[in-house]
């Protein structure tokens, strides 16, 4: 009787422990105000950030992976990522990304690929430039057209915008994304359980749409998926891997081909 006792009270403590740990990030980021509450759409700031080079100064073929914080309540968990792609000599980019509002959630158009996402600036994942852009750009519109749930989206844990995206990545040998560890929905596997780490550098494995998993990569570290939030550490770039609050620590791998590098 008292063994059971102990065991349910050591459960207890440890699921209590866990959940500690998966709260204080966002906790943090909302009572620090880095996240900002109470926005409104549709006066949000939706202007380009000055990443992307203008297509006029810039002939060679280019693709670019994006994250921004999300809008409201949902910044303190995480980010909302896309993908722009812009062939040689396109006078446009042509923005890949899922919308929670729409019916299909995916879209492509053309559209400014650095625009800062209703108020949260974004930051730039990865690049493709030249041959290797140009290799990955029609693999990019094939896997795109292929995502399976264009009628489906959620936001904890899945699938949502940054399943979509890390969906594409798989799917493009050129692309290699460390996605940051507050990307919410990237360890949902597709009708699977076990895929190769977005980076292409190591394998995870994801149970019940990313509520359960283990990432083991070179780019990535060690990540932990628990309840679709992750725990992890970045051996190669030292840093700590924190729900809500992302990398502490040095910065992540910037995945950077051009013209120059060997076919």
């Amino acid at each position: 009787m008292h063994r059971a006792i102990k065991k349910s009270l050591w459960l207890t403590v440890s699921l209590a422990v866990v959940l500690v740990l998966l709260l204080a990030g966002p906790a943090y980021m909302l009572a620090s105000q880095r996240v900002v509450l109470g926005g409104v759409w549709s006066q949000a700031d939706r202007s380009s950030a000055e990443l992307a080079p203008a297509p006029s100064a810039h002939p060679e073929a280019l693709v670019q992976v994006y994250a921004a914080r999300a809008f409201d309540w949902r910044g303190a968990f995480g980010v909302h990522t896309w993908i722009a792609t812009k062939p040689a000599d396109a006078m446009h980019y042509q923005v890949h990304q899922v919308l929670g509002w729409r019916r299909p959630t995916v879209t492509s158009r053309p559209d400014v690929p650095d625009r800062t996402w209703y108020g949260s600036a974004p930051a730039l994942l990865t690049e493709l430039r030249g041959k290797a852009a140009e290799r990955a750009i029609p693999e990019i519109r094939e896997a795109v057209a292929a995502y399976p749930v264009t009628d489906r989206y959620r936001v904890w844990p899945g699938p949502n915008s940054n399943t979509f995206v890390a969906w594409v990545v798989r799917r493009v040998p050129e692309l290699q994304v460390d996605f940051p560890p507050t990307a919410v929905g990237k360890d949902y596997l597709l009708n699977s359980i076990v895929a190769e780490a977005p980076s292409g550098t190591g394998y995870q494995v994801s149970l019940g749409g990313g509520l359960l998993g283990l990432t083991v990569a070179y780019d990535e570290g060690v990540e932990w998926q628990l309840m679709g939030l992750t725990l992890g550490v970045d051996i190669t770039r030292p840093a700590l891997k924190l729900p809500g609050i992302g990398r502490l620590g040095m910065a992540s791998s910037e995945h950077t081909r051009g013209a120059g590098e060997a076919e």
